[in-house]
């Protein structure tokens, strides 16, 4: 499998990111957006996909946290597509349920070329801190949509916000770990009947 990462800058009038990916890397992590909540999410996001990742954010934060995050996910997502190539050889579909203490959250992935979102999660609060709770969907709806990767996530229950948001991280981290994993049985192969995952 060719070495899988890719590098993408997003300039516009409300924030200027730059991401770098490695797909097959160990977990390193580089976070500057400017929004400590959030920079503690995504290190969690690359430390359990095992995805290298560096970001760095300079955005509108004077008025609030949403361009940055969601621009954030626009361009992480970009840059994992761009990694990704063809999506050959990958195992595709993962899930996992994850525990955090009182909490349980679910996630399936199929990178499938065709972006979607379903999302089964409530707070019970506005914020976490600073942070917006709401911003955690929209971080993950700009990820799906710009990786090209069909993603489910299910919070079963929990009473903590702050660890509700970070199951969320991890089993989507997880599960992409897992679906973007080289499949042994079938290496040089796109895992599709169509014979793309391109949408």
């Amino acid at each position: 499998m060719a070495p899988r990462s890719a590098e993408v800058s997003r300039k516009t009038k409300e924030t200027e990111i730059s991401v770098s990916v490695h797909v097959d890397g160990t977990g390193r992590s580089e976070m500057a957006t400017g929004v400590g909540f959030f920079d503690h999410m995504l290190d969690q996001l690359s430390r359990h996909s095992l995805i290298d990742m560096k970001v760095s954010a300079k955005g509108d934060l004077h008025i609030d946290d949403h361009h940055t995050v969601e621009d954030c996910g626009i361009a992480l997502g970009q840059a994992l597509s761009k990694a990704l190539g063809d999506r050959r050889g990958i195992m595709r579909y993962a899930s996992i349920d994850l525990a955090m203490d009182e909490t349980l959250t679910r996630a399936a992935i199929d990178v499938s070329g065709r972006p979607f979102l379903v999302w089964n999660v409530a707070f019970s609060a506005p914020k976490i801190g600073t942070f917006d709770t709401e911003l955690v969907r929209e971080f993950f709806q700009a990820l799906a949509q710009n990786a090209g990767i069909t993603l489910h996530v299910t919070n079963h229950y929990g009473a903590n916000n702050h660890h509700i948001a970070e199951t969320c991280f991890k089993a989507v981290a997880r599960a992409l770990r897992m679906a973007l994993e080289s499949d042994p049985r079938q290496p040089d192969a796109v895992p599709s009947t169509k014979g793309s995952l391109k949408g």
